[in-house]
């Protein structure tokens, strides 16, 4: 269902608000199947159990398997130990019903006689931490016809989800090797999107620990209940005529749909990645490519992801593993506090990789759930791609005035972002930023809250009126601002206060920043910064104090190479 949104202007105040029209219930949890691992005891289980209680599986609907504890199985294990005998379980508990039929083959499917779901009382699979991500290449599997598909095709590994997916086409004999065509690939009825139609939505809740795995429903839940909220990250590369453009395509499509739903979003157009030092303040959302590992500011212990957040970096390789906290890009999302992301287990070529624009559009702007987002975005199944998190999870599911009413009667923490996410609906729908300042200005909460102290100082900045601005990004420091919007505050402050020609004062809140962040990535870059300005007031204290800084920073000399050049005779 489109998620409708407007703007319109509530009282004599001049008070502007969101509305939309109501969004569909979420699929309840007895449309949903669990798969856990037998042979991750008791973890697996565990997970498994406390997802049901959330979100009301029956128990008869979870599924134990005697399964590999590794990340990877075989095709043989994949087909002996899960694809079958989960197959079995659905038809025994009643879940699914096949009949025999006779039909015309079909995108690669083969036809005949062969055995069709025609009935299915589960739309989702969810794999419990434990079930294996990855099926490894079979070099002894040849199957007439795939010599026809390109040879970077002709590859039979997959991620164990995305083969799931297929189940149903697999019971009639589909193709292993390469990637099946997606129907749905960009569809707006995503209620087709059913087993009945060949297609399983299948999620895992996985992650470097069952702990991690555990609590992603629990975020779901809680974002879903007070909204989710925060800022919107995107990192494209700037890339112009090249094979390549489509990625940052998506990413720029990505930013746009979080604009235009209220979001505070970031756009970085450089070659590079964040960069380390870069402050990255209560992440909501967040895409960008293309580093093999996590990095930047997202590879640091302590990111400020918000509850609900969804994590996007696109790389072939993003979810090589995801049991590893610092290794590639999935594993380090979910331990950092990420609720839904998506990654590939291998190579999956850019074309076949998920849209990201497409996905963010789906579940932002159109109030889809997690998992259909996630496969409507997919140009392919039965290839490489994994989706990590509760499939039932639908951020965008409450209309946005009714969730500000219960959140103003509640008198809640979360009351100030939403009052934010007006301000940016009306920005996005074109309201000069001269209306929208006397909004903030005049809110109470505004005094109180430093995400909206900020938000007023960048609408003054944006009008010129700089002096105000600086007042009001220092009253937002004093209003304890979590720890990077703190680095945020300083930075733009710093800013302001060299352009308008105040050194001496840009100094002074160096120095606090120094004091307040001895840890922070990069120091030195900014005592580098400081120091023609202390040299410019003739500062000589500051000016020792910051060389001495910037010598105890500076990495040591390369050693001396031991291998000399032949002399010459």
């Amino acid at each position: 269902m489109r998620l409708v949104l407007g703007i319109v202007l509530l009282g004599l105040g001049g008070v502007w608000r969101a509305t939309a029209a109501p969004a569909a219930a979420s699929s309840p949890g007895s449309e949903v199947a669990v798969v856990y691992n037998l042979n991750v005891a008791p973890d697996s289980r565990q997970v498994a159990e406390h997802y049901a209680a959330r979100r009301g599986v029956p128990p008869e609907q979870l599924i134990g398997l005697s399964l590999p504890s590794t990340e990877t199985m075989t095709r043989a294990a994949f087909r002996k130990q899960l694809y079958r005998p989960l197959v079995q379980e659905l038809e025994k508990r009643g879940l699914v019903q096949f009949e025999q039929q006779r039909v015309p083959p079909q995108d690669g499917v083969p036809g005949g006689k062969v055995r069709v779901l025609t009935a299915s009382r589960v739309r989702y699979l969810v794999l419990a931490y434990g079930v294996p991500l990855r099926i490894t290449p079979d070099k002894n599997l040849k199957e007439p016809g795939t010599e026809q598909l390109p040879a970077p095709l002709q590859r039979n590994e997959a991620a164990v989800d995305n083969e799931l997916a297929c189940l149903t086409l697999l019971e009639r004999g589909a193709l292993l090797t390469g990637p099946i065509l997606n129907p749905f690939h960009g569809s707006t009825n995503v209620a087709a999107l059913h087993p009945t139609n060949g297609l399983f939505l299948v999620t895992r809740l996985d992650g470097p620990s069952a702990p991690v795995a555990q609590r992603l429903v629990d975020l779901a839940l809680q974002a879903e209940a007070h909204g989710l909220w925060g800022r919107g990250f995107f990192d494209v590369r700037g890339l112009t005529n090249t094979a390549y453009v489509k990625g940052d395509e998506w990413i720029r499509a990505a930013y746009e749909t979080a604009r235009r739903q209220g979001f505070e979003v970031v756009l970085d157009e450089r070659p590079a990645t964040f960069p380390a030092w870069f402050p990255m303040p209560q992440i909501a959302l967040y895409a960008g490519w293309y580093d093999k590992d996590v990095s930047g500011p997202l590879a640091r212990e302590a990111v400020e992801f918000q509850p609900g957040a969804v994590a996007y970096h696109l790389h072939s390789f993003s979810a090589q593993t995801v049991r590893e906290p610092r290794s590639r890009w999935v594993g380090p999302f979910l331990d950092r506090g990420v609720t839904a992301t998506l990654g590939t287990v291998a190579e999956p070529y850019l074309d076949l990789s998920p849209n990201v624009g497409i996905f963010f559009t789906f579940l932002i702007s159109l109030g889809c759930n997690f998992a259909e987002a996630a496969y409507v975005s997919q140009p392919v199944v039965s290839w490489q791609t994994t989706v990590i998190g509760d499939p039932l999870y639908r951020p965008m599911a409450r209309p946005p005035a009714e969730l500000h009413a219960e959140l103003e009667q509640q008198n809640s923490e979360w009351l100030a972002w939403s009052h934010l996410r007006i301000v940016n609906l009306n920005r996005a729908n074109h309201n000069p930023v001269p209306d929208l300042t006397p909004y903030l200005e005049t809110l109470d909460l505004t005094r109180r809250s430093a995400v909206l102290s900020e938000k007023l100082g960048r609408l003054y900045s944006a009008q010129g009126r700089i002096d105000q601005a600086i007042t009001q990004y220092r009253a937002a420091l004093r209003l304890a601002p979590s720890p990077h919007q703190a680095v945020a505050l300083r930075l733009l402050l710093i800013q302001l206060l060299i352009e308008t020609g105040k050194s001496a004062e840009a100094l002074e809140v160096y120095d606090a920043f120094f004091d307040a962040h001895p840890d922070h990535p990069d120091l030195i870059r900014f005592y580098r910064e400081a120091l023609p300005l202390a040299r410019q007031l003739r500062d000589e204290r500051r000016v020792a104090a910051y060389l001495a800084r910037v010598e105890q920073l500076s990495p040591p000399p390369a050693p001396a190479s031991t291998n000399q050049a032949p002399r010459q005779r």
